[in-house]
């Protein structure tokens, strides 16, 4: 007995053209696919909506609260309109700017990409990590990265809004959720990596700088033997880090999941990245700051980190208050206005311009996401009409060749019945 040719090749087509037609590289037609997917094909665009109303919103409110710092202008806004307000805050604003000299907003401009670029890195050394780098561009990790810390250093919720931004864009270039996932905990770590390794060295270099922050907090009150000590504690910690690496450590399994221990390559490049992202932001407000009564960078860096990161372990949005309030206690022999303004070019180059550039990349990211979805959808229908009209031509190619029926008096005449 001949055995039946399996089902959905070509040679069962031929013999049995009534069965349905099955190939693994045919898409099943839109209207076949899971409810549950196709209503997922447009949250992602409807959340990436709400994100972008969200931005302008969180903008607007931003530039409003820089320009309500004096009393008389807080009272002003309170009386008006919406454009009257925008005008205001456009008067005041500009105001502040202009006490800053040409060449500093070109330093600080310089200072501010040097900083994104170093957060683009940040994505760049975890997908080495993961062994995902091949075939996605520094193009689309630069720009997925830029909209990623312009809408996390604003809203504050760092996890949140950058994991769903990388979760859109890593998984259109073919990572599962669980590589996503770990690729934000390793951007995480890095910035952490950094802040720890630049503020070991101010802490060594500079101990005195934990005294004026007494009147903040009275942990903050400990002699220069003891920050120093703190300095290089820390800086122990990266030595043992690196260690762990030179070791290869072996990774960490749960059930299906693995964490792998970051090897040496991907830790060379951790020492170089993460402390020179941290180093062009501070960059800005320290080319922001007048000659005059300037402490230097070194204090510059160390005022910066301390009030950063107090201010993403508060969740405010990009600092508000706790930044001025550090340097001011750091540096009392700088004026007051100077450093307002200097951390008002800061808020503008590092948080407030890259939110709104960040908008339309969000737009356009989302549009061609649904114009590729329409296009895979249109492939999926032209070859299910394609293979239906194949398997048409089949059966009737195959029933013209089958042998006519012959009737009793045709076959006694010897003719083939009509």
């Amino acid at each position: 007995m001949r055995k039946a040719p399996p089902h959905g090749t070509d040679e069962a087509r031929r013999t049995r053209p009534d069965l349905p037609i099955l190939r693994a590289d045919c898409p099943l037609e839109p209207r076949e696919q899971p409810t549950m997917k196709r209503a997922l094909d447009f949250f992602w665009p409807a959340v990436g909506l709400v994100a972008v109303v969200w931005s302008v919103r969180l903008l607007y409110h931003k530039l409003l609260f820089e320009a309500a710092v004096d009393e008389r202008v807080r009272h002003l806004l309170e009386g008006g309109g919406l454009w009257s307000d925008i005008k205001i805050v456009a008067t005041v604003i500009g105001h502040k700017l202009a006490i800053i000299p040409p060449q500093s907003y070109l330093l600080a401009g310089v200072s501010t990409l040097v900083a994104y670029a170093a957060l683009a890195w940040y994505d760049r050394i975890s997908l080495i990590h993961l062994k995902r780098d091949k075939g996605i561009s520094w193009l689309y990790v630069s720009v997925c990265s830029f909209v990623t810390y312009a809408l996390s250093h604003n809203i504050g919720v760092t996890v949140f809004s950058g994991g769903m931004v990388r979760y859109r864009a890593y998984t259109a270039k073919g990572l599962s959720a669980g590589e996503v996932a770990i690729l934000v905990a390793l951007c995480s770590y890095t910035f952490a990596f950094g802040t720890v390794l630049l503020l070991a060295l101010v802490l060594i270099g500079e101990p005195q700088i934990l005294a004026p922050l007494g009147k903040i907090s009275s942990w903050f009150n400990v002699g220069e033997g003891v920050a120093r000590g703190i300095g290089f504690a820390l800086l122990g910690f990266c030595g043992l880090y690196t260690l762990g690496s030179w070791l290869r450590f072996p990774p960490l399994r749960f059930r299906s999941f693995e964490l792998v221990y970051p090897r040496l390559n991907v830790v060379a490049r951790q020492y170089i990245a993460a402390p020179l992202e941290l180093i062009g932001a501070a960059g800005i407000i320290y080319f922001a700051l007048p000659a005059e009564g300037n402490p230097g960078f070194f204090i510059v860096l160390g005022a910066f980190l301390l009030s950063f990161s107090a201010g993403l372990l508060s969740q405010v949005p990009g600092g508000v208050g706790v930044m001025e309030a550090v340097f001011l206690a750091i540096m009392p022999g700088m004026p007051a206005t100077s450093v307002f303004a200097a951390l008002l070019v800061w808020r503008l180059f590092y948080l407030i311009i890259p939110l709104a550039l960040s908008i339309p990349v969000i737009l356009l990211f989302e549009r061609a996401q649904l114009a590729g979805k329409r296009h895979v959808a249109h492939m999926a229908d032209e070859a299910r009409l394609a293979e239906e009209a194949q398997a048409t031509s089949t059966t009737g190619v195959q029933a013209a060749d089958a042998p006519q029926p012959v009737t009793e008096a045709a076959a006694k005449k010897g003719t083939p019945a009509l």
